[in-house]
């Protein structure tokens, strides 16, 4: 996998399964799945993320990494305050 070495490359890799998550748990299954774990779609996609992460940095892309991390940790907090913590 050819990754651009770019710090806002990794961030806009990091975003896309967070916002599928987004898009699937609130707009398309609004109350059908996981009602009591709402954070679950969130936490699979950190998860997948840090699966990518893992293979950026097999591929020599150190700063595409950072990028990843930093929005994998953001939404980790995020989830953790806006999902979890407040339901």
């Amino acid at each position: 996998m050819q990754v651009k070495n770019n710090v806002v490359v990794g961030m806009l890799l990091g975003l896309i399964l967070p916002l599928l998550a987004w898009v699937f748990s609130e707009v398309f299954f609004r109350r059908e799945i996981i009602a009591d774990k709402p954070g679950v779609p969130y936490l699979i996609a950190v998860a997948i993320n840090l699966i990518l992460l893992k293979q950026i940095y097999k591929a020599n892309a150190e700063k595409a990494g950072i990028g990843l991390l930093i929005v994998t940790f953001t939404v980790v907090i995020l989830t953790f305050v806006f999902k979890i913590k407040l339901h």
